[in-house]
């Protein structure tokens, strides 16, 4: 009998097939075998599709690959199960070209957390080349000596090193903090180049490398899934190769380190240890979840998770789903899926509710780095300015990427419903209404209320417990606990440190601890905490005058102001002392303080002895901004000035008052010969009241002290600071670590006893100024 024409022909593989093999190791029962598809997606095949796909070689009938298949297989397989297998499995899978001869259309899965828009760098051939010179690495006589290399600087850096010397240097100049951003970018792309010849160490074939987007960020990719050819410890070694020319990296940098005496290239090291943490993660796609399912033999985790949940129900032990697996991996496979989806849940409802929070915190962080990078810009300074972007691109990508996946596990869970009710209208109108529920929650708690969108504090905690009890506030169940700040005598919390290395105190063995002592103020809610490492001045005694700006939040700017005339008559003493001091100790911070005293002494005076003081101190202070500047106007007068000339005087001080209330928005460059305009005109109008009193009155009006004048000239290439509620833009010089004043405290005595005859009264102007980054 002849056999029909469309028998005859002959079966044809897709277009850039690969078969792989059956995988070595398996945590299945029976051990899958693996194929790859062109478009670079592994699928897991059965012994007989496998068997069928192998028997395909483009010259083969069906009738022969059925006798092929019979051959291999040990059982009788003839052409109608053939011609099934091919029409019902192995076409829909993309894995067969069609009859007439054309490619398959096929459908790539769409993972979640995937890896998008990959972009090829090396073909197979270029990647060989490049990684082959690097497989000498994984000889034991090179791995083992490196490896001990890499303990011995982990513990150098963080046990005995440490890295305060090394993120001040990076802040101090931006140049190197690039240059660390762009070594840490590099090592990377040398990340994926260990993954590669680990695989060629192994006897595997890598295939291309390239980059593409994991949610937002950019991140680059190895193939290697010709490793499923190896065993478990081929294919574990290299899930681990890249963490170990990650270490390699390490060791390099602290052999340059070194050579060179930049500590701020000891950040790499400590940026290589975060990302082979990070890696070892088994939560995600990272080499930490690979290495979990190279070591039990189940390539894809994810997929295991629905068939394990509905294994572990008492009714469903007996299904074949739940039986695939090797007893030691399912029990492993299910006590990784019994972990993670509950922390992914959990993640995800906590990624919820601080949404509003890690917003507001994100907007207030990139106006504080616009601020800074417009004045970096206008100074001129390409290096800062690129710092800032990076800085705000690192602040932005997490939150786009936030929205992308709730965006996505939204569009997931609509489509899955949709799907799941068709057919079924009552389902599918509960499905609706709890939809409405959930669109109605996520709307409660984020509807503005004056505490939804505030921005995380720096001494908030963020424990798991603040955020367990954060749920009811957040959903509107309960009322915030109210903030109150202890004044000195009353009872409550207070922040306590002592230790670590004793144990903790008890009432009946107290021990020893640094108590922060809440600052006394008359508003209780704005009381600060003294936190400086030494005395709080004194309070200004009768006739003196202090602004004293004190700044311990992050983010901030604090403003202080004093201005005072004072009249000093019937010959008392002129004991006035005019001070100015801005202290801070925060991140992304700045304190200005501005004294501007005007002493008149009237007739006889025998003890003139005027002080005029500044300080300006950064304490524990990372990228923030200190200014102080104290100016003091001392002058004798031979007797009361006229109703003219009072009136004169009273107006232009109101001038002066007008001035100082408005001097947050005066660039601090700017502050100094306003100040000196002010004295010059106050001894303008005492010349023209009492004529040839003043000797070279305008000569006179000049600050004293060139040393000090170039002190407060000092401050005007700093970035003026903005309104009093610190939300405007934040000055950004270089940071400060230990307690550094810059100014120290300058004492100005202008006159001394016995006071100058009526006919020659003298004028001093004393500015004393301190600015500290």
């Amino acid at each position: 009998m002849s056999t029909p024409a469309t028998e005859r022909e002959a079966l044809r593989r897709a277009d850039g097939l690969q078969l792989i093999g059956e995988m070595a190791g398996s945590g299945y029962r029976v051990p899958p075998s693996l194929v790859r598809r062109g478009d670079g997606q592994t699928l897991q095949l059965t012994t007989l599709l496998y068997l069928t796909l192998e028997a395909v070689d483009g010259r083969r009938s069906v009738e022969e690959v059925a006798d092929a298949v019979s051959a291999r297989f040990g059982k009788r397989v003839s052409a109608d199960n053939v011609r099934s297998l091919v029409a019902d499995q192995l076409q829909p899978l993309g894995l067969l070209a069609r009859a007439d001869g054309s490619q398959p259309e096929v459908k790539r899965s769409n993972p979640l957390l995937g890896l998008r828009f990959r972009y090829s760098v090396t073909d197979p051939e270029r990647t060989r080349r490049l990684t082959d010179p690097f497989t000498v690495l994984f000889r034991p006589f090179v791995l083992v000596p490196l490896l001990a290399a890499f303990a011995l600087v982990c513990w150098w850096v963080f046990f005995e090193k440490g890295l305060a010397s090394a993120t001040y240097q990076a802040f101090d100049h931006p140049g190197l903090l690039l240059l660390v951003f762009v070594v840490t970018v590099l090592s990377a792309g040398f990340h994926e180049f260990g993954h590669a010849a680990a695989a060629r160490y192994g006897g595997s074939i890598p295939g291309v490398m390239g980059a593409g987007v994991y949610l937002v960020w950019p991140a680059f990719y190895t193939d290697v899934t010709d490793s499923y050819r190896l065993g478990r410890a081929g294919r574990v070694r290299t899930d681990l190769g890249g963490l170990y020319f990650n270490a390699i990296v390490a060791v390099a940098i602290a052999g340059v380190w070194w050579a060179s005496g930049y500590d701020a290239l000891l950040l790499v090291v400590a940026t290589q240890i975060l990302q082979m943490v990070r890696q070892l993660t088994p939560l995600v796609r990272f080499d930490g979840y690979h290495v979990l399912a190279d070591v039990t033999g189940v390539p894809d985790l994810y997929h295991r998770i629905k068939p394990t949940l509905l294994g572990a129900l008492p009714w469903r032990w007996g299904d074949p789903e739940a039986r695939l697996l090797k007893p030691w991996a399912r029990t492993v496979v299910t006590v990784w899926v019994l972990v993670v989806v509950p922390l992914l849940l959990f993640t995800l409802a906590m990624l919820v509710l601080a949404m509003p929070r890690v917003l507001a915190t994100a907007w207030a962080q990139l106006e504080q780095r616009q601020g800074a990078l417009g004045a970096a810009w206008g100074d001129g300074d390409l290096v800062q300015s690129g710092a800032q972007l990076l800085t705000m691109a690192a602040i932005a990508l997490p939150i786009l990427g936030t929205f992308l996946v709730l965006g996505r596990v939204l569009r997931r869970a609509g489509r899955s419903v949709w799907r799941g009710t068709a057919g079924h209208p009552v389902r599918r109108t509960l499905a609706g209404i709890t939809a409405l529920a959930v669109v109605a929650a996520l709307v409660w708690v984020w509807w503005p209320d004056g505490r939804t969108y505030r921005p995380i504090q720096p001494d908030e905690r963020g424990t798991l417990a603040d955020a367990v009890a954060a749920v009811p506030v957040s959903a509107g169940l309960a009322r915030p606990a109210p903030e109150v700040a202890l004044r000195a005598g009353e009872r409550g919390r207070a922040t306590a440190v002592w230790d670590t290395d004793e144990p903790l105190p008890t009432r009946t063995q107290p021990r020893l601890a640094l108590v922060m002592v809440p600052r006394p103020g008359a508003d209780a809610a704005t009381a600060r905490t003294w936190v400086f490492p030494f005395d709080k001045p004194l309070a200004p005694g009768p006739g003196d005058n202090q602004a004293l700006a004190v700044n311990t939040e992050d983010g901030t700017v604090v403003y202080d102001t004093a201005f005072a005339l004072v009249w000093v008559e019937d010959g008392a003493e002129a004991l006035n002392t005019n001070e100015a001091y801005a202290f801070a100790s925060c991140t992304s911070c700045g304190a200005v303080s501005i004294a501007f005293q005007v002493v008149l002494v009237v007739g006889d005076n025998h003890t003139a002895v005027p002080q005029n003081l500044s300080g300006a101190v950064n304490s524990d202070c990372v990228n923030c901004l200190t200014y102080a500047l104290a100016q003091q106007l001392f002058i004798t007068l031979d007797g009361p000035l006229s109703e003219d000339a009072m009136a004169q005087l009273d107006a232009l001080w109101a001038q002066i008052a007008a001035y100082a209330a408005d001097i947050e928005n005066v660039p601090l460059g700017e502050i100094d010969d306003r100040l000196d305009e002010f004295e010059t005109q106050i001894l303008a109008i005492i010349e023209a009241d009492q004529p040839g009193t003043l000797p070279s009155a305008p000569a006179s009006a000049t600050p004293s002290g060139s040393a000090t004048a170039s002190a407060a000239a000092s401050g005007s290439a700093l970035p003026s600071a903005g309104t009093s509620s610190g939300a405007s833009s934040t000055p950004s010089p270089s940071p400060t670590g230990a307690t550094s004043p810059s100014g120290s405290p300058t004492p100005t005595p202008s006159a001394a006893a016995p006071t100058p005859s009526p006919s020659a009264p003298s004028p001093s102007a004393s500015p004393a100024a301190a600015a500290s980054q």
